[in-house]
């Protein structure tokens, strides 16, 4: 589904990342890995080697925000700022 239609995994992230929930990010972005070939494939087109994505993206996973948007950039979303309302 994600490969087939890349806004219904960018809508996915920007509703993940508005709710800042790291464990529902990293959980999001195993599913998106998957449906891109999996980590070796992730890995050959992305700066992080296999095994340091699959330490990323486990669920004690914290990963710098150079190794999240080089493993984006292999599927298509990017990230972004956006100006929001502070209450």
């Amino acid at each position: 589904m994600f490969r087939d239609d890349p806004t219904c995994a960018v809508e996915l992230l920007n509703s993940i990342l508005e709710d800042g929930d790291q464990g529902e990010l990293l959980i999001a972005l195993r599913q998106l890995t998957k449906a891109f070939g999996g980590v070796q494939t992730v890995a050959e087109k992305a700066n992080p080697n296999a095994t340091q994505i699959y330490r990323i993206l486990s669920s004690e996973g914290d990963p710098e925000l150079r190794s999240l948007a080089a493993i984006l950039r292999v599927m298509g979303p990017r990230l972004a700022g956006e100006r929001v309302r502070v209450a």
